[in-house]
C-alpha cells in the first residue's frame, strides 16, 4: 500500500489533478502502480484506458475497469484518438519514457497533463514541442524517495482522508498475483523479470 497508493495518489491526483468525468491512459495497467491507478481512477470517476503486453494482462486490467490496448498488437496513438473521437486524453500516467513520449504527447487532449512515472524505455528522447505549445500541455514527473518526511506526512494524511475508505470498503484493493515464501525470492524476481506477474508478488516469512 504505502508504494503503489502513495506513488499513484501524489501523481495522478496530486501532480496530475485528474478530477471526476476526466479521461486518463494508464501504461503498464497491469503492473502494481498500474492496477492502483485503474482502481482510484475509476473510484473517484475518471474513464480509464490501458496498456498492457498480452491478452491476459488486458482482461486483468478490464476486471478492474479500464478499457485496454495490448500494446504488442496494436498502436495506442490511433486507439486513443479513435476512441476519444479525436480529442485524445486528460491525463498519462507512464512508466516507459524514452519513445513513448512523443507519442503520449499525441494522445493528449487540450490542457493535458504527462505524469512520468518510470524511463523502461529509456531517459532521453527527442520530441517536437510545438503540440505542447499548441495543446498547453504539462509534462511533470516525480520520485517518492527523496521526499522529506513532512512531504511523505502530507501525502499519508491525504490517502487517509480520501483512500483508506475505498480500502476498508473494498472498493480498491491492492492485486496480488501470488504469495511465496520468503525462501523462494529468486523465483520470485525470476517472475518479476519474466513479465508474467499481474500486480504484486509478496514474499512472507
Amino acid at each position: 500500500v504505502p508504494e503503489t497508493f502513495f506513488t499513484v495518489w501524489t501523481n495522478l491526483f496530486d501532480r496530475g489533478k485528474l478530477t471526476e468525468g476526466e479521461t486518463v491512459l494508464i501504461h503498464g495497467g497491469s503492473s502494481g502502480i498500474g492496477t492502483t491507478a485503474i482502481q482510484l481512477a475509476r473510484a473517484f470517476g475518471a474513464t480509464v484506458f490501458a496498456t498492457a503486453g498480452s491478452d491476459a494482462k488486458c482482461a486483468a486490467c478490464e476486471r478492474l475497469g479500464a478499457r485496454t490496448i495490448n500494446y504488442r498488437t496494436a498502436d495506442f496513438v490511433p486507439v486513443i484518438r479513435e476512441a476519444t473521437g479525436g480529442t485524445g486524453v486528460d491525463v498519462i500516467l507512464d512508466i516507459v519514457g524514452g519513445g513513448y513520449l512523443q507519442r503520449n504527447i499525441e494522445c493528449l487532449a487540450m490542457h493535458g497533463r504527462l505524469i512520468q512515472l518510470g524511463l523502461l524505455g529509456g531517459s532521453r528522447a527527442e520530441i517536437n514541442l510545438r503540440p505542447v505549445l499548441q495543446k498547453r500541455l504539462t509534462i511533470t514527473g516525480s520520485t517518492l524517495r527523496t521526499r522529506s518526511i513532512a512531504e511523505k506526512g502530507a501525502i499519508a494524511r491525504d490517502l487517509e482522508a480520501r483512500v483508506w475508505p475505498l480500502l476498508a470498503s473494498r472498493q480498491v484493493a491492492p492485486v496480488i498475483d501470488r504469495t511465496l515464501p520468503l525462501g523462494e525470492a529468486a523465483e520470485a524476481h525470476r517472475l518479476l523479470e519474466s513479465g508474467e506477474a499481474i500486480g504484486k508478488i509478496v514474499l512472507v516469512p
